[in-house]
């Protein structure tokens, strides 16, 4: 399959990163952005400085306000904008197309996933989920970041995994996309309250034991939809989990931090936060739960902090005071 040339929708951090990344990879890169100005400012001087700052950009993207024409598309938007965008396309530009979604989430209302949110609008497209610890500051800069590519099978996932690949952006093919998607959506979910831990100052013991209830939580959720708890050993899952729920430079844990500190998570957005996915996939993850008659403290715990029926100290409270039984 010819895979040259690449349109990445979405020029906030991350759908700059990416192209960042493949341009570096040898790829001819369409960078889909805003407005003309942004447009301008990628093309003429080389940056994106709203998002990325003084980060010196590939000459080899593209910046445009319009969609063209590509051999795949890599998806940067936000998870609950996904549906909208594909709408706004030309079916002929998705049509038997390889399609990377990159966004972590779940999407309000339908529950889906975000490659299922693709196949219901363009059925005769090969999506893909692109997933792992990363940061776009760091991929954008070229430092080591490795993340996983899966598909429904692997020989394409390994053909799209070689065409991104540089010498410092490595990603690993996989072929179970849904075990990617719903780590990736989770593990923001989980990376607010292991930030609300930290905000409230109960310690990093409790945070770590969070962490670790949250990984067998996320096995869980993904088994019952069908993924592998294989993947969560990777990349994807124990890799992203991690990252997510530790730095300071993830947006899910620093909207936990002021979660904890005793903020409203309606004052926190209008404050001018930026954008935290877990947020709105909470709610959703945790209806998905019930729905699947899957075990998920975890995940109703921040659906109660976000909606102010508890905070975190009396959730963790809560979590603590559990019956006791063996470890699995």
């Amino acid at each position: 399959m010819r895979l040259e040339t690449v349109s990445v929708i979405g020029g906030g951090a991350w759908g700059t990163a990416l192209a960042q990344a493949a341009a570096i990879a040898g790829r001819n890169v369409s960078l889909v952005v805003r407005n003309a100005a942004q447009a301008d400012e990628v093309n003429n001087q080389r940056t994106n400085s709203t998002y990325l700052g003084a980060q010196p950009l590939h000459p080899a993207i593209v910046a445009t306000t319009t969609v063209a024409p590509a051999d795949f598309i890599i998806l940067a938007v936000p998870a609950q904008s996904t549906r909208q965008v594909l709408q706004q396309m030309e079916p002929t530009l998705l049509a038997g197309k390889p399609v990377i979604v990159s966004a972590k989430g779940l999407e309000a209302g339908t529950l889906d996933r975000q490659s299922e949110i693709v196949t219901s609008i363009a059925p005769d497209t090969l999506p893909l989920v692109l997933s792992g610890p990363s940061f776009a500051a760091d991929v954008a800069a070229g430092r080591p970041t490795a993340v996983t590519l899966a598909g429904d099978g692997v020989d394409l996932a390994a053909e799209l995994a070689a065409a991104l690949a540089g010498p410092s952006f490595r990603p690993y093919a996989a072929d179970d996309r849904i075990g990617v998607e719903i780590a990736g959506a989770l593990k923001n979910v989980y990376a607010l309250a292991c930030g609300a831990v930290e905000g409230a100052g109960l310690g990093l013991s409790a945070r770590s034991a969070l962490l670790a209830r949250a990984f067998a939580e996320m096995e869980r959720m993904v088994t019952a939809m069908g993924g592998s708890a294989h993947t969560l050993t990777g990349l994807a899952g124990l890799g992203d989990l991690t990252l997510t729920c530790t730095s300071t430079q993830s947006r899910n844990y620093q909207f936990g931090i002021a979660l904890g500190r005793g903020q409203a998570a309606t004052d926190i957005i209008a404050s001018g936060a930026k954008l935290a996915e877990g947020v709105a996939t909470t709610p959703v993850a945790d209806a998905l739960a019930r729905s699947l008659g899957v075990d998920a403290p975890l995940i109703g715990a921040v659906q109660q902090v976000l909606t102010q029926q508890a905070d975190i100290t009396t959730v963790v409270a809560g979590l603590m005071s559990r019956p006791l039984k063996r470890e699995n």
